[in-house]
């Protein structure tokens, strides 16, 4: 009926809290206290994240939603939310793994080949295979489809020329997502490829990025003279920015940022007990509104859900997600960052340390979130143009 408005459930189902009880379970008996993720100094962190990665591979729950015939549970997408929310609040001890999970592997079931399926869908279901993404260059960063990585025709496949910058776990990879020019004479968001490469294949180097995020999450990778044969596209040869925007589209409501702000937000009270009493009350204000900004955040990722139970997701309603859960990050880093300040550097004795690290953490990584996987800027060109198209 024209105008009939749905109304949406929030009620949690019984599947999905037991869901929640089994993953805090496992987290509190694999995970060490200090725990901060997976990129640190400490290799230990990522030998954390691969064993519980595997842990949840024999539990089927890294292919928690997949069909049946790729070796998931075909559980429904409120129960993986409730996986991405739990991850997400406790640090990500999936690693770089939950990149795979949200878009390569998707990416793999509608595209790929039935060979290039059996070859990756079972190891990313165990937890044995991780990959990173191949889209950022020196001159195409925002505009993706102005890239340079070329790939060159030779007898049997292709020779790939080119530099990919800010590619996030590369050191940690086996594999990468890969995205290079077939047809120079195309127009620009034509003539792309995607390539799926081995790192450890001759001719690619990668190189760490020391930024303030922390070890291993920004990269640069080197293809000279890499060979890629028929076998290593992904869908169709110069199709490649179709399989991107589908792409970028599940990973960009893939990350329940909201919910690790929302715990930190309310581990604060508790966390820093007396000292907490004594913040100043403009302080305590953010930290209401803060929070309050959290619970409309998951709002906004509970419509793009409930939009894909009917099939019927709007480009718009990612991207106004998107916008809003990365400056959700910063807002939140900066609240705790001041009621924690006079303590940030404070000895390894200090009862708020494991608070204050978590913190610092958080507040590292926010510093790039509303540039990462596409800027601010470029979303609220993503959202103009949707609420255009849907006025005409």
């Amino acid at each position: 009926m024209v105008g009939e408005v749905r109304r949406m459930d929030f009620r949690e189902s019984l599947e999905a809290g037991a869901l929640r009880g089994e993953l805090r379970k496992l987290m509190a008996d694999m995970l060490p206290d200090d725990f901060l993720g997976a990129f640190t100094d400490d290799p230990k962190d990522f030998e954390t994240t691969q064993r519980f990665c595997r842990e949840l591979g024999t539990r089927q729950l890294i292919p928690l939603a997949w069909p049946p015939e790729y070796g998931g549970q075909e559980r429904s997408p409120w129960d993986q939310m409730a996986l991405r929310e739990e991850m997400w609040a406790h640090h990500e001890p999936r690693g770089p793994q939950y990149m795979t999970v949200n878009w390569v592997a998707p990416a793999l079931m509608r595209l790929g080949t039935d060979q290039q399926k059996q070859r990756h869908l079972p190891a990313i279901a165990a937890g044995d295979e991780v990959w990173c993404q191949g889209f950022s260059e020196p001159e195409a960063g925002s505009d993706l489809a102005s890239l340079r990585t070329a790939a060159h025709p030779v007898d049997g496949g292709w020779e790939i020329h080119g530099q990919k910058v800010w590619t996030s776990y590369a050191l940690l990879a086996d594999w990468i997502f890969l995205l290079a020019r077939t047809d120079p004479t195309a127009e620009k968001h034509h003539g792309i490829t995607v390539f799926l490469i081995p790192l450890d294949r001759p001719g690619v180097e990668v190189r760490p990025i020391r930024a303030i995020v922390g070890p291993h999450h920004l990269n640069e990778v080197f293809f000279d003279g890499v060979w890629a044969g028929p076998e290593d596209v992904l869908g169709e040869v110069n199709d490649g920015w179709r399989v991107v925007r589908e792409t970028l589209a599940f990973e960009r409501v893939g990350i329940a940022r909201y919910a690790r702000c929302e715990r930190l937000l309310l581990e604060a009270p508790v966390a820093l007990g007396d000292r907490w009493a004594a913040l100043p009350p403009v302080l305590l204000t953010r930290w209401a509104t803060a929070l309050v900004h959290t619970r409309q955040a998951r709002l906004l990722a509970y419509r793009v859900i409930d939009k894909q139970t009917t099939g019927g997701v709007d480009p718009a309603d990612v991207a106004a997600y998107r916008i809003t859960v990365t400056r959700l990050d910063q807002e939140v880093g900066e609240v705790l960052m001041d009621a924690v300040q006079e303590y940030a550097l404070g000895g390894a004795g200090d009862p708020y340390r494991r608070f204050v690290a978590a913190v610092e953490d958080h507040w590292r990584y926010a510093q790039a979130s509303t540039v990462a996987s596409g800027s601010v800027e470029m979303q609220r060109i993503l959202l103009a143009r949707s609420m255009n198209l849907g006025r005409r």
